[in-house]
């Protein structure tokens, strides 16, 4: 099983973000475009697990007890770098609350043996992938110049920084992710409540 933890995005963001999508789109064509679905706040990618691993992992994030705050989704960037970018994002920002819960999943997770995150927490939405592209946003030795984005880099420069809005998440949830040919499923497992 390919799991992974995330927040989900209110409706209304969510519907704001496709809008800014449904308009830029056509300004990288190649590029491979995230489905409405898929788009949540990652908190841990946990990876491939034998199913016998779920119960254990569940009752490891019951034990997470974290406060919600406020999380505004606005900009958007590109990683590594605009010149070699593999990945369009739009940006989450939450305080300190938001990375401090990234932290307590990946302490809890790690008391049953899945693999501590190596990388600073970085929050955000991945809205595109240059086809065959990392989703990392840090740099690798095959990054180069790409010009997948480049014409909706030059669009994105005549509009106003965008803003979706804020929201307050109530819960995470627990993912299981399936890859096909024709894009990943996710699929709730479970969800744990903030306060």
């Amino acid at each position: 099983m390919r799991l992974f933890i995330a927040l989900d995005i209110d409706e209304e963001i969510h519907e704001r973000i496709n809008r800014f999508v449904d308009g830029v789109r056509n300004f990288a064509p190649e590029a491979r475009w995230m489905s409405p679905e898929s788009m949540h706040v990652t908190l841990k990618f946990i990876g491939e697990q034998p199913e016998g691993a779920l119960p254990s992992i569940k009752q490891s994030l019951m034990e997470v007890s974290a406060t919600a705050s406020d999380i505004h989704f606005q900009e958007y960037g590109f990683f590594p770098t605009p010149k070699s970018a593999r990945v369009f994002w739009v940006g989450t920002e939450g305080g300190p609350e938001l990375p401090a819960l990234a932290a307590l999943i990946d302490e809890q997770t790690a008391a049953v043996g899945i693999p501590r995150e190596e990388r600073v927490f970085s929050p955000h939405l991945t809205l595109a992938r240059s086809a065959g592209g990392s989703g990392a946003p840090h740099r690798n030795k095959h990054d180069g110049r790409n010009r997948v984005f480049q014409k909706l880099q030059e669009r994105l420069a005549a509009l106003p920084t965008p803003k979706f809005g804020t929201m307050r998440p109530r819960e995470f949830f627990l993912y299981q992710s399936q890859l096909s040919p024709r894009g990943s499923k996710y699929t709730k497992l479970a969800s744990f409540a903030l306060r």
